[in-house]
């Protein structure tokens, strides 16, 4: 490929091409190359409500969303056919002006009215759907929407005014289909990477319930908690007393441990020796095991140095065995705790419970493996993580750069 870019108004060249085109790009309005889809689902041809999801595209919504919020009676819907475009005018992370997603799942399905919908006229599908992933069409949107206007939460665009968007777009169709072809082969490598990572936190799972379940052995020994660990809690200084902040002490919520792993921790926050002394806060020393026992119950990390917490943690200073392996074995009996507690009114698990809960103790040298398998495991699945953000950050610039 070619990093070319010249412009002359109604023509222009992307910053990237592929050898053998050289043809400049044309302006066209959306109207030139689509018709809007206003056919109603009025004899209840599908009973398949969908929704667009900005990462996922067009996505049957009791799929999405573990239930339809449709109307029960969907024949005022659009009715969409596979093929189809839709723009969702909705804002998510990421995807300030909403998205334009193609129906590939399903053979048709019943859209609400909120959305735009429409079919090509003309153009390779493919290399159309690409560059709406592109994002390049929201300087367009951006010029007609009506700024800070909402209506049902969807950004004002009007429809007239959104089939006049502009769009530069290459004429020979050789070239559409060759940029198609290369997004959907890098969209292939990123859906096998994804696929690897799935697998790997699955797998993860069956591993942990593995060792910590229906690996017991009877020789183990048990105890509880709060009779082979000390224990300390936490606090908030007084965010209003800017002499509490910026000291030298890190300081941690529950929003700074990651969920999946316990050996990841992002210091973001730090303060002083003064809000350690008019706060319930301590410093708490390196290799306490932090649990989350409240807000954002279940997380669990090895603290990489000395660290202060809030007081939604209930953290361990010291333990009888191998930190690592106590702290998985924690992680594992803390998700089992966080799921008793979803659909209750209950905000989270009481130190005492935490105290109370019964430890399998192999032999050291049992839980220094099993702490080495669990740990190689986990950075096994994030150099997966670190190639698929890879991927998806190279397809990215490209699309920046394939497109206009």
């Amino acid at each position: 490929m070619a990093n070319v870019s010249s412009s002359n108004g109604l023509e222009k060249r992307p910053k990237l091409r592929f050898p053998g085109f050289d043809e400049p790009w044309r302006v066209e309005r959306l109207s030139d190359f689509a018709d809007r889809v206003t056919r109603k689902n009025s004899q209840n041809q599908t009973d398949l409500p969908l929704t667009i999801s900005s990462k996922d595209g067009l996505v049957d919504q009791v799929s999405y969303f573990n239930k339809t919020v449709a109307s029960k009676d969907m024949s005022g819907y659009y009715l969409l056919l596979n093929g189809e475009y839709a723009y969702n005018k909705s804002y998510s992370v990421g995807y300030d002006f909403g998205s334009i997603k193609r129906l590939d799942r399903y053979p048709m399905g019943a859209l609400s009215t909120l959305y735009i919908c429409f079919a090509l006229k003309k153009h390779y599908s493919d290399f159309i759907k690409a560059y709406f992933d592109s994002l390049k069409w929201y300087r367009e949107i951006y010029m007609i929407s009506a700024e800070g206007a909402r209506n049902h939460g969807l950004l004002n665009v009007p429809t007239d005014e959104f089939f006049e968007t502009k769009h530069y777009l290459p004429q020979n169709l050789n070239e559409q289909r060759k940029i198609a072809d290369f997004i959907i082969a890098l969209d292939h490598r990123i859906d096998a990477q994804q696929s690897l990572v799935d697998n790997l936190k699955k797998y993860k799972r069956g591993l942990h319930e593995f060792v910590f379940l229906k690996n017991r052995k009877a020789s183990w020994e048990k105890a509880a908690l709060k009779n082979i660990a000390s224990f300390c809690g936490g606090g908030t200084p007084s965010k209003d007393i800017s002499s509490y902040w910026n000291g030298n002490i890190g300081w941690i919520s529950s929003s700074d441990i990651q969920d999946e792993w316990i050996d990841d921790i992002s210091v973001t926050r730090r303060i002083t020796n003064s809000a350690i002394d008019n706060s319930a806060t301590k410093i708490c020393p390196k290799g306490t095991i932090a649990i989350v026992s409240r807000v954002g119950v279940g997380k669990v990390a090895v603290m990489p140095e000395s660290l202060c917490t809030s007081q939604d943690f209930t953290n361990i200073t010291s333990i009888t065995g191998n930190t690592h392996y106590m702290a998985y074995q924690i992680a594992f009996k803390m998700k089992i705790e966080a799921i008793k507690t979803q659909g209750t009114s209950i905000k989270g698990v009481t130190g005492d419970t935490i105290k109370s809960m019964v430890m399998d103790i192999p032999t050291l040298e049992e839980q220094e493996h099993i702490a080495e398998l669990l740990s190689t495991f986990d950075l096994h699945i994030k150099r997966a993580i670190r190639n698929l953000d890879i991927l998806l950050v190279t397809k990215k610039a490209l699309l920046q750069q394939l497109f206009i």
